[in-house]
């Protein structure tokens, strides 16, 4: 496991099985931010082309809006990967 600070938002990475654990101190995160955080976009502009072309569901359903608010215990999968959100 490791970590990174940014934003006052703690993003810890499990290298096992593909998944993530983004730890917030905000109340809540939008998916576009969160995409940039994990690094699966390089900028922020990106994320609205991107859900257009990308597999990612919100606990389960297909999700395309990038102001989407992610809350603690949300699941985001983005193809083959899991973030799951905790505070």
């Amino acid at each position: 496991f490791y970590y990174v600070v940014v934003n006052y938002l703690c993003i810890i990475r499990s290298k096992m099985n593909n998944s993530k654990i983004v730890t917030i101190v905000t109340e809540y995160i939008t998916l576009g931010q969160l995409l940039k955080l994990a690094s699966i976009i390089s900028y922020g502009g990106e994320a609205k082309s991107f859900l257009l072309t990308a597999s990612v569901n919100v606990n389960g359903e297909k999700e395309n809006r990038r102001g989407r608010k992610l809350y603690p215990d949300d699941i985001v999968t983005v193809n083959e990967e899991t973030i799951v959100i905790k505070k």
